[in-house]
């Protein structure tokens, strides 16, 4: 059995079961009031929250997107990306960008459920599949998209002690943004990506309270 057996079934419990989709607004929805691009919907995305059970740590897969791309150039970020026409859900998605951007099968990948649908200053709802990587899976970047590959400790994006709120001016409006403390001088971590992970914390306190 995983030294990280527990863990994760706890983490699955947490979650909304791969089967129940999460429907409805984006729990940060309001945050956005006024800010989000027109009056049009909400463009459905989907990303994927990687699982790696190493031998030491349960850590979480990330990647740095390169500098030339058109939403969120040169951030932290999980594989992820619109939900096409061809596409037959959401979790779909979330796999088949993991494996265009980073080479991951989906056959790889075991979902474990969902966090709850994040909206971006960029007009997108996103759904965050948490799922847990087969540990001999080794991602291939594409360097169209991707600049870099590498894992960040689960514990450490879950410790409340590692996040803090940071003010930014956004069209003439302050508002605040979720930023980690970097992780042993690794990449900042930030944004969208961040208030998932805030997401994923919130979710397993109330699990475990």
């Amino acid at each position: 059995m995983s030294p990280h057996a527990a863990r994760i079934d706890a983490i699955r419990r947490a979650l909304h079961p791969p089967h129940a989709i999460p429907t409805g607004p984006a729990w940060n929805q309001a945050e956005l009031e006024g800010l989000l691009p027109g009056n049009s919907a909400l463009v459905p995305a989907a990303v994927l929250v990687g699982l790696v059970a190493r031998t030491d740590a349960l850590n979480v897969l990330l990647t740095l997107r390169t500098d030339d791309l058109r939403n969120h150039a040169g951030q932290v970020s999980f594989p992820g990306g619109r939900v096409e026409a061809a596409d037959p859900g959401p979790a779909a998605a979330a796999l088949r960008e993991a494996r265009e951007e980073i080479g991951l099968q989906p056959a790889q990948v075991e979902p474990l459920g969902w966090l709850d649908p994040l909206a971006t200053i960029t007009g997108f709802r996103v759904l965050p599949l948490v799922g847990l990587v087969h540990g001999d899976a080794e991602p291939v970047p594409d360097p169209r998209e991707v600049a870099a590959v590498f894992e960040v400790p689960l514990a450490h994006l879950l410790a409340p002690a590692n996040l803090r709120r940071v003010p930014i001016d956004y069209r003439g409006r302050t508002r605040y943004v979720l930023e980690y403390l970097p992780h042993d001088g690794g990449a900042r971590i930030w944004g969208a990506t961040a208030s998932m992970l805030h997401n994923f914390m919130d979710r397993m306190d109330r699990r475990a309270s």
